[in-house]
């Protein structure tokens, strides 16, 4: 990355790291996604049972090898061969896991985390249930403000992740959001598809437990 261009970037991270903290948030900065897998390890304990929200950068940092190198109780939903109930029964063991490890779709400037989900499993356990919440975000999920927060989702993430899932949806056939192509600016607005992703829109802001969710932010560009 140029550097100019870096020293830009850092700025902006170290104004969400401040205002993530004033929102009783703790969080860190990182500069690759090499460093993240030692990060998360001294978030934790070996032997703690851990879970995981869907995410594409926690492969990417190589969390999910972590959680399998046998340290850990890992409520392993990717594990092959899992029935349907199985991996709802993994979503709802979740709920009691020590720590729950995810990716955000954004983070504001204003130390927000903003996330939109389909089965809502994700985005109930960084509200509650687990006693440590861990979210792993590239700097290219930092956002101005939640409008922007909104705008995001609807233009890059829910569109990018239709494709990995193969759902039969409008934004993944068009590349945006149809409440765009329609003019409609509500959070919620979007399509009628069974296969729709955005169902549970949930934005944190201050935290009653301080420390209980940790934002690690990582100095490349990751997930979607």
């Amino acid at each position: 990355m140029d550097s100019n261009l870096k020293t830009i970037i850092e700025k902006r991270i170290e104004k969400t790291i401040k205002n993530l903290e004033k929102n009783n948030m703790q969080a860190y900065y990182v500069e690759s996604k090499a460093d993240v897998a030692d990060k998360v390890r001294e978030l934790m304990s070996e032997g703690q049972t851990v879970a995981v929200g869907g995410s594409m950068t926690l492969f990417e940092c190589g969390i999910i090898d972590l959680l399998r190198s046998g340290s850990y109780r890992f409520l392993d939903r990717y594990q092959d061969g899992l029935s349907r109930e199985d991996i709802e029964k993994i979503y709802r063991e979740s709920f009691f896991a020590d720590t729950y490890i995810s990716s955000t779709n954004a983070i504001t400037e204003n130390g927000e985390l903003y996330n939109v989900d389909g089965n809502s499993n994700r985005v109930a356990a960084i509200c509650y249930g687990p006693k440590s919440v861990i979210i792993v975000a590239g700097y290219n999920k930092i956002v101005k403000d939640i409008d922007e927060a909104i705008d995001r989702v609807k233009r890059t993430a829910a569109p990018a992740n239709t494709v990995r899932l193969g759902c039969q949806t409008y934004c993944r056939e068009k590349g945006e959001c149809m409440s765009l192509a329609q003019g409609e600016t509500g959070m919620a607005a979007g399509c009628g598809s069974p296969q729709r992703i955005c169902c549970s829109y949930v934005v944190s802001g201050y935290q009653r437990v301080k420390g209980r969710i940790k934002v690690i932010i990582v100095g490349e560009e990751l997930g979607y």
